[in-house]
């Protein structure tokens, strides 16, 4: 039975392309740049939740600041007292949601740390794989070169 792959359109055995039962170097090529990428990726996402991480502490600082300016025009500080400023309960609020946000950020960011160094070890290991097959290991060399890179 002869198994084919398609080629725009065009079937071609493939084992004219040295596709069946052979690991090639480009294999291994190709997984060190797989696995480049996702580190790559897992680092960008890491740098976009700082990113927002640190918008939402810029945000919550400023409606701190608000919150505190009205309280002042005001004159009440009590939460709880039935003349406290309706601007005031909103934007602490807002801060209240925006600090659960940045709290589950962070979680997302402990998860995406996790998840970069197991990227990280995949890819040291791809790259050690690649070398290792790069180059002839000792025992592969037919002991007659030996002697012939000697004498």
């Amino acid at each position: 039975m002869d198994r084919r792959l398609a080629f725009g359109g065009i079937r071609v055995p493939a084992r004219e392309y040295g596709v069946e039962g052979v690991v090639s170097m480009k294999s291994h090529e190709g997984l060190v740049r797989l696995k480049l990428f996702q580190v790559k990726e897992k680092r960008r996402q890491l740098g976009q939740l700082d990113l927002m991480m640190g918008e939402f502490e810029r945000m919550a600082a400023e409606l701190d600041a608000q919150i505190l300016s009205e309280e002042k025009k005001a004159g009440i500080t009590d939460t709880t007292h039935f003349a406290y400023p309706t601007f005031a309960k909103a934007a602490r609020q807002r801060r209240d949601n925006l600090f659960d946000s940045i709290r589950d950020l962070k979680a997302q960011k402990d998860e995406a740390e996790a998840a970069l160094a197991e990227s990280e070890a995949e890819l040291a290991k791809a790259e050690a794989l690649e070398q290792r097959d790069g180059k002839p290991r000792e025992e592969e060399t037919p002991p007659t070169d030996k002697r012939a890179m000697i004498g």
